[in-house]
């Protein structure tokens, strides 16, 4: 599967869709700028799905008050989020090849839009869930589709500029989320957050009918008459990924027999779904993992890294505004205004990498922004209860500088040298790997905490933070720094060798 003629003159496809909103129509319309306005339209998107996945962590002290929840249970509506969209992730091929580009992102952004409004008006616990699982199914699906744009219809010398720009648009909206939601928390309460992603929707919407093509990757029409979905492998994939937060739920507490019971369930599921791969793609279907990316030493390497990463990361964001609210007492709008600084040094920071990328090393670039990441986390363990609050501005900025060498270079480094028609399914399986990293991560966070804090003695129940809970925040901060220095032996790895197949050159 690929994405023809974007840049020197449309190929002849196969199609049966109206000359008028196929992919030759609309290049021949807007000309050598079109590549960058589907950019621009699948950006849009993005951000509203990356949003829906980071700013709800603001509203989770809030919601858990509103709803008399526990951590264990509060946190589920950042993991639900993330297991939905995890596991949504592998269908993005097989949609696109069934639906078009057009159909399929369309389909996503109102799935998005109806999660976001359903979830803001919402009067019980598990509406709000089924809410957050919406958004992440759409989210899920959405995310791999720039990349395989980039990757496809950029030359190599221009992926990193693209890859740049689009960097810098997507993260700097959610990036600063956090900033507005904060003080939407303040004002109007929780539901305020999830009404945040609407207009990004309706943004989305309106793009997609303008630029986003009809037709299928490879410039043909989209058809039904084809390969049916993997639905054992996603079965398979979704069974593993719950038993695997669940698990990780119920490590702490009384639950061992029960967290150990889940986690092999998990073990179980997870190889089986490898195992179902390979003996479906030898049958002649079309598996939701192609496991011969893994034969691309980049592409294993990158996909460790992602893992370790998205564990980092997405563990960190949940993490972060948690401590600054129940470990340093800071208010919702404080949370945002301390996190405001990072969020526009990070956008800069990407725009710079960007073009960086096409001229140095990734693995260079991807190692830097790791040791940057991990020294933030160990660094925030120097903040007591009377520290100055610009240390920790600091310390996220520092943190910001690390992911903004990281997001434009990963993708590039694991996926030069890979096949063309492989390119639609890896960059699905990075961004799989990337959010299952991503949903262990936050479980993982909450885990830690509530053991250390039990451990210190302390219950986030009480109102006034202490020494000893901030003791136990700075123990899962150093968890995450633990691993980022970790991730660094895999990102090294991400050297191109000798032997390794020349990057692919878009289509002409």
């Amino acid at each position: 599967m690929h994405l023809p003629g974007l840049r020197h003159g449309a190929t002849a496809c196969r199609r049966t869709v109206s000359t008028d909103t196929s992919l030759t129509a609309l290049r021949a319309r807007y000309g050598a700028r079109y590549r960058w306005l589907l950019l621009l339209s699948v950006m849009v998107g993005t951000m509203a799905s990356i949003m829906s996945s980071t700013i709800v962590n603001v509203a989770v002290p809030d919601m858990s008050h509103f709803f008399e929840l526990g951590q264990e249970r509060a946190q589920w509506v950042s993991s639900g989020f993330m297991v939905a969209m995890t596991v949504s992730m592998l269908t993005t091929p097989w949609l696109l090849a069934r639906y078009g580009y057009r159909r399929t992102y369309v389909g996503t952004m109102v799935l998005m839009l109806v999660g976001g409004v359903v979830g803001g008006l919402a009067n019980t616990y598990p509406l709000v869930l089924a809410a957050r699982v919406a958004e992440g199914l759409a989210a899920g699906v959405v995310q791999p589709i720039p990349a395989i744009i980039i990757l496809r219809a950029f030359e190599p010398h221009e992926q990193g500029r693209a890859s740049g720009i689009f960097g810098m648009g997507v993260v700097l909206a959610p990036a600063m989320g956090p900033s507005i939601g904060g003080v939407l928390v303040d004002l109007f309460g929780w539901r305020s957050i999830f009404f945040m992603v609407v207009p990004f929707c309706l943004a989305s919407l309106y793009l997609a009918y303008r630029f986003v093509p009809t037709t299928a990757p490879g410039g043909v029409a989209a058809s039904r008459v084809g390969a049916s979905l993997d639905w054992r492998g996603l079965l398979l994939a979704t069974v593993g990924t719950l038993c695997l937060l669940n698990g990780l739920v119920q490590l702490h507490g009384s639950g061992t027999g029960q967290a150990l019971l889940l986690l092999s369930v998990a073990a179980a599921s997870l190889l089986g779904f490898v195992a179902w791969q390979h003996r479906y793609r030898l049958g002649g279907g079309t598996p939701l993992m192609n496991l011969t990316l893994f034969r691309y030493r980049q592409f294993a390497m990158g996909s460790t890294v992602a893992f370790i990463y998205g564990t980092a990361l997405f563990g960190s964001t949940y993490l972060l505004p948690v401590y600054m609210q129940l470990g340093l007492g800071l208010s919702p709008s404080y949370v945002g205004t301390i996190l405001l600084p990072a969020s526009l040094v990070l956008a800069f920071t990407i725009a710079m990498v960007g073009r960086l990328a096409d001229r140095q090393p990734t693995y260079l670039l991807v190692s830097i922004g790791l040791v940057f990441l991990a020294l933030s986390f160990a660094l925030v363990t120097v903040m007591t209860l009377t520290s100055a609050l610009w240390l920790l501005v600091a310390f996220t900025i520092l943190g910001r500088i690390g992911l903004g060498f990281i997001l434009p270079s990963l993708n590039i480094g694991s996926m030069r040298g890979v096949d063309k028609n492989l390119i639609p399914q890896g960059s699905s399986v990075v961004n799989f790997v990337r959010m299952l990293g991503g949903a262990t991560g936050v479980s993982l966070c909450g885990i830690v905490l509530e053991w250390r804090i039990a451990a210190h003695g302390d219950s986030l129940a009480l109102t006034l933070s202490s020494p000893a809970r901030l003791a136990a925040f700075n123990e899962a901060f150093l968890m995450l720094a633990g691993l980022c220095a970790l991730a660094v032996v895999a990102a090294w790895q991400l050297r191109e060798h000798p032997k390794t197949p020349e990057p692919s050159q878009p289509d002409a």
